[in-house]
């Protein structure tokens, strides 16, 4: 298996139970893969939602809260709790793991996106996985309209990264199969798209609202994902995120999910 740079960006619904607590059990199953694909020699970026909605079931809130103040504090409150979780997980396999909160200065600045940039390479040396997450404590573009949104969500946030690090594949898992051209949720005889290689007007307009209450994407943002990854030189999956697993198929270029293929990386540089 060729050693390969691979973010992987998990979403809210795979990380968490329709209460809003932590799935444990899909946690430590994707902790499980991805130590051992980090055991293969790859170098491995974990991208992580899930904070306000784990904040909000530790604070004991009946719902997500509404306002900013009390969206940020359960985000700050639900940050700590998932890092404590993925330091115990890994730790269980021998690895060891940083967190990296993100707002959009951080990319968007290019002195500070290159200090960045140092910081996972360096990570990435040592053998460390890096948990990636935009810092909603500080930031309101993904939790609150804005007029100048740079992340927005973690899915653009993980093209971002692994555009940032120069990644060879991103994968996106997500409560859908892949994409598909009809919802499969409504539509059962929709066709799933095995490979694509252009975002065309057709593909674009596919992409649907967003997903569960729990998350803030849906299709579209992963189709923006898909062209920040695609024009980088990265390939990008995207797949159900209950079955990680299929990470290993999917890192040997298997046929699972739907793959957005990149431009060759000399017609990047």
């Amino acid at each position: 298996m060729k050693k390969q740079r691979i973010v992987v960006k998990v979403g809210t619904s795979t990380l968490t139970h329709d209460s809003g607590s932590l799935n444990l059990r899909s946690m430590e199953h994707l902790v499980r893969a991805l130590a051992d694909l980090h055991g293969c020699g790859n170098e491995i970026i974990l991208v992580t939602s899930g904070a306000i909605a784990v904040g909000t079931a530790r604070l004991g809130l009946s719902e997500r809260p509404r306002e900013l103040r009390m969206k940020q504090a359960a985000a700050a409150v639900g940050q700590c709790r998932m890092m404590h979780i993925y330091d115990k997980l890994f730790g269980e396999y021998n690895r060891s793991v940083a967190q990296i909160l993100l707002t959009g200065d951080d990319v968007e600045n290019p002195d500070r996106a290159e200090h960045l940039r140092s910081t996972f390479s360096a990570l990435l040396e040592m053998g460390v996985i890096p948990v990636v997450n935009e810092n909603d404590s500080v930031s309101s573009a993904e939790i609150e309209t804005g007029h100048h949104k740079v992340l927005g969500d973690n899915d653009t946030l993980s093209a971002i990264v692994a555009a940032l690090c120069q990644a060879d594949l991103l994968v996106l898992l997500s409560d859908i199969d892949g994409l598909y051209d009809a919802d499969p949720r409504t539509h059962p005889d929709a066709k799933r798209f095995h490979q694509v290689k252009d975002l065309t007007p057709e593909i674009l307009e596919m992409a649907g609202g967003a997903g569960t209450w729990r998350g803030t994407g849906g299709m579209a943002t992963k189709l923006s994902a898909a062209r920040i990854a695609m024009e980088s030189g990265c390939d990008m999956v995207i797949t159900n995120g209950a079955r990680p697993e299929d990470l290993y198929g999917i890192v040997e270029g298997q046929d699972i999910g739907t793959r957005f293929l990149a431009r060759k990386k000399e017609d990047v540089l």
